[in-house]
């Protein structure tokens, strides 16, 4: 097995992630790092803080040249970093010492990785967003047609009292359609750009170093956070946050259909469910289980690096190097999980049959609550409690559904009401048709 599911080929189906994936290689890494360095070399040639020939020069050799992440290795690993071999790398690539000698001017190794780490964040939550909106149009379509689908809730692991299959839908989409509602004022917020030196100070840039470091934000499409925030990992710890909220929410998607698909529920279909090699009449929830798995994962990487937003002084490698072994496993599980997700619900269906079986089961004993509420009419409501949870013990008993026993003993109420689930819905079926129409209403205003 591989260190990571991620970067498996044999998993690579099982966890997916797609274009994400290859965001997060150490060719994309090096590729966004030669990005910055180029960008930030042109707004200096700009400002003539550095030479404009050398200036395009550098621009122009960032698109050309290609270095071997291997042969960064062993410097790396003696410094600590990449930077100071990448950029050594280049200028010897670039075979004019003359214009080499301004690349990386003024800026330290923490602007250029930081910097590139969030050229490479923003296309993910792009391709992230992507998934997510496939997911919330499906939602949306499956709680607007469902609403009216009667089915048991549970609490407890227990029936409650009825619910429809729509709401239940609207459920699992609508902390989703709050999360996809979050991302503008995240990336205007988070996605920074850095350049403030060795120690935060930007004293090497010159007193122009506020408007090169604006200039560089503008044409990187990235903000300006108009300061230094090398040790306020703020900006890395909410965008993780999002995504390891997203996370668990596509997690307990998959704890609900896990238990909702399982033989003796059956309450749901999957397509596609996964064989077992041995036991011939099994259809495993796959998908399902990849996003409770993924979920877990995520909350456990996320806790660590909260611990490392806490760095010393003005640069802690160690805090640095936490950042670097969980924040992509954070960004590749939410990529795993949305396409897991996208897939699984285009395939989800709910079996009414089973979902009736399951309401008219059990001798009616889920319309308990709304049996006591209707004795309280005609009596004070613990009365009414007690009376109910007499009758339920009894109906146990004697195997007597609790419908017979209440025509029996309490002829002035409508049992046909009671006991009829499509009755029995509270606002489940208007929570679904709202949450489609919310969901319709967003998506037809996204550009």
């Amino acid at each position: 097995m591989t260190g990571s599911v991620f970067d498996s080929a044999l998993y690579a189906r099982l966890f997916p992630t797609g274009d994400v994936g290859r965001l997060f290689t150490d060719s994309a890494e090096i590729r966004a790092m030669l990005l910055v360095e180029g960008t930030l070399a042109k707004v200096q040639g700009d400002r003539r803080v550095i030479p404009s020939d050398s200036a395009a020069a550098i621009s122009r050799a960032v698109m050309e040249i290609q270095i071997d992440p291997g042969a960064l290795a062993t410097a790396t690993g003696i410094n600590g970093v990449s930077v100071p071999a990448l950029v050594a790398a280049f200028r010897t690539e670039m075979q004019a010492p003359e214009h080499a000698q301004y690349v990386h001017w003024g800026a330290t190794s923490q602007d250029i990785i930081d910097t590139g780490l969030m050229l490479r964040l923003r296309q993910a939550l792009v391709l992230i967003e992507t998934d997510l909106v496939t997911i919330l149009r499906c939602l949306g379509e499956m709680a607007t047609g469902h609403a009216e689908l009667p089915m048991a809730a549970r609490t407890y692991g227990q029936h409650a009292t009825p619910t429809s299959f729509g709401a239940v839908a609207a459920g699992w989409g609508a902390p989703l359609l709050a999360l996809l509602r979050d991302l503008p004022g995240l990336r205007d917020t988070c996605l920074l750009v850095s350049l403030s030196g060795a120690a935060g100070t930007a004293a090497e840039l010159g007193p122009d170093a506020p408007q090169i470091r604006a200039d560089l934000a503008r044409a990187l499409t990235l903000k300006d956070p108009n300061r230094n925030w090398h040790t306020d990992r703020t900006p890395l710890l909410r965008v993780a946050d999002w995504l390891t909220r997203l996370t668990l929410m596509l997690g307990k998607l998959g704890e609900d259909v896990t238990l909702m698909s399982q033989s003796d529920i059956g309450e749901i279909r999957l397509g596609g469910a996964g064989a077992s090699s041995t036991m011939p009449q099994k259809q495993n929830p796959v998908g399902p289980s990849v996003l409770v798995a993924v979920a877990r994962q995520t909350t456990g990487q996320m806790a660590v690096l909260q611990s490392a937003a806490m760095p010393r002084s003005q640069r802690d490698g160690a805090a640095w190097f936490t950042e670097w072994m969980c924040l992509p496993q954070i960004v590749l599980g939410a990529a795993t999980t949305v396409q897991t997700a996208a897939a699984l619900c285009a395939t989800l269906r709910p079996d009414p049959d089973r979902m009736m079986q399951t309401l008219t089961g059990d001798l009616g004993l889920i319309h308990a609550e709304a049996l006591s509420f209707a004795l309280a009419a005609h009596m004070p409501r613990p009365d009414a409690q007690a009376a109910v949870k007499a009758l339920c013990i009894d109906a146990r008993t004697t195997r007597t559904p609790l419908a017979e026993q209440v025509a029996r003993d309490h002829p002035q109420l409508d049992v046909g009401h009671l006991f009829d689930p499509a009755q029995q819905m509270g606002q489940a079926p208007t929570d679904a048709r709202r949450f489609g129409a919310d969901v319709a209403a967003y998506l037809s205003d996204e550009p």
